[in-house]
Parts: C-alpha cells; structure tokens; sequence
C-alpha cells in the first residue's frame, strides 16, 4: 500500500481517518473561510484529518443558469487564504490541463472529475504538476478499468495517487454503489477514497439540475468504511438547502458531526484488522 503525507496528513493503511469536505462550490470568501474554520474545529475534536475541499468553478453544471463559482484566479485567491489561515491541505477539481499547475501551486490535491477521468491530457497535466491526484472513478467505467488511468498518471512520475469511488449510473437519474469496488481499488495498492455525496446524486433527476438523496449518505459511508475505505469524501455546508451547488447531496454540520464520532470508530476497527493490501 502507498503512503505519503499531504501537508501533516497521512494518507494510507493505519493512519487516523481523513475526511475531505467543504462547499461544493466557492460561493464568497466569507462564507468559503466560515465553512473551513468550522470544519478544522470539528474534525479536531474528533481526531480526524482533515482535507479542505471547495471548487473555484463547477463545470458540469445542469443548466447554463446554475451557478459555477468565482473561477480560476479568484477561486484560488481564496483557497490560498484558507490554506495559510488555518494550516489545512486543499484539494480542488480541475477540467483544463492548462489548470493544473496554478492549481497546484495552492492546492495539494489535484482532482480529476468522474466525468474526466479518461481525458488523457487532463491526467497527464495533473500528474506533471507535482500536487496528489486524486482520480474519481466514472460512473460509466468498471473499477478494474482504473488500470488504465492509474497508467496514464504514472508515466508522468508521479505515484501519489487517490482512488474515489463514486457509484455508477443504474439506468436514468440513478446512481448505485457497488461497495465490491471498494475491495477492488485497493487491489492497486493505492489509498481509496468514498465520495458518499456525489454517490447519492440524482444526475439531472431535477430536469435542470441535479436532485440527491442525503438520507443515504451516513449508511453509505459507513458501508464504505466497513468494505475498507481510507478516506471519505462529504461535501458539507451549514445550509444545505440554501447551497448553491449540490444542495439536495450536500451534508449538514449535524449530521456531520453525527456521522464522524461513529465513522473514526469504524475507520479504525476496519483498517487494524484488513489483511489485504
């Protein structure tokens, strides 16, 4: 199994619980270094490592009406501030190859998107620019096809790599979780992440947006942790329901809160007992 350290953070087999969350999206500085500041107090009580994670333009977006963000340059001015206030990694998605490198000089964590994650060039980028990768499985692709992505990264040098499994498209407006890809990811010796907000989305189930179960993300989380996940992804946000982006799957700081002191007991039960990797 690869390890390494992301600012303080270690990733990997028999390391403390990381969690990545924050926003979906950047919606003001305010309230972008409100979220982070709350989240490092909550994930400090509990004992848990904390990846800041919020984009700077989503991309992807349902509708051209949807909200993507402040961009590039000032999304990045603001993740630098929560960078240096208070002391956290970041992690963001990138859609351009030509975004990777200023994306890395401020973010640890590079992303490629579910939906990018067989545009070579994006792959190539992220992994030339030194920052951690972290690759979300398409909701399209097998987990043993990672194979492939996993290759295109690595024949840039680089080998801090994270796995994300994120559910897979079961007919319209639908997403399951087959929690064997937990199992199987980890077969390619390299930290997987569960991403249980973007697992519980209805793509487009809202016409022009995007609708969600949230009641599912606590048991799928749990359920990832159990099949041997070494992060979990929780987009979060105060207000879920005035959220900007994602708010039928984004998580609220109670329930948050909830799922933590049970998932560091889980986390820790599972990873000192898994024989595999």
């Amino acid at each position: 199994m690869w390890k390494f350290k992301v600012g303080n953070i270690q990733i990997g087999q028999n390391h403390p619980l990381v969690v990545v969350s924050g926003p979906c999206v950047i919606e003001d500085e305010t309230h972008t270094l409100r979220c982070a500041q709350f989240l490092k107090a909550l994930c400090e009580r509990h004992g848990i490592q904390l990846i800041f994670k919020a984009s700077y333009d989503k991309a992807n977006r349902s509708s051209i009406n949807s909200f993507r963000g402040p961009g590039l340059e000032r999304g990045l001015e603001i993740l630098q501030r929560v960078k240096t206030e208070f002391d956290l990694p970041i992690l963001t998605d990138i859609h351009h190859p030509e975004e990777a490198a200023p994306a890395a000089e401020v973010c640890a964590i590079v992303q490629i998107p579910a939906f990018l994650c067989r545009q070579t060039d994006l792959i190539l980028a992220a992994g030339s620019s030194g920052a951690v990768v972290n690759l979300k499985k398409g909701q399209f692709m097998a987990p043993w096809d990672m194979k492939h992505v996993i290759e295109k990264l690595a024949s840039t040098g680089n080998d801090k790599i994270i796995l994300t499994e994120r559910g897979t498209s079961f007919g319209y407006h639908n997403l399951v979780v087959d929690m064997r890809s937990i199992h199987i990811l980890r077969k390619f010796g390299f930290p997987v992440c569960f991403d249980a907000s973007h697992a519980v989305q209805l793509p487009g189930g809202m016409g022009d947006q995007s609708g969600g179960q949230r009641e599912f993300i606590l048991p799928l989380a749990k359920a990832a942790l159990a099949a041997g996940a070494h992060l979990l992804y929780l987009e979060s946000h105060p207000h879920p329901e005035k959220a900007k982006s994602d708010k039928h799957s984004v998580i609220s700081y109670d329930a948050l809160e909830m799922l933590l002191r049970d998932a560091v007991l889980l986390h820790d039960l599972i990873q000192n007992s898994l024989a595999i990797c």
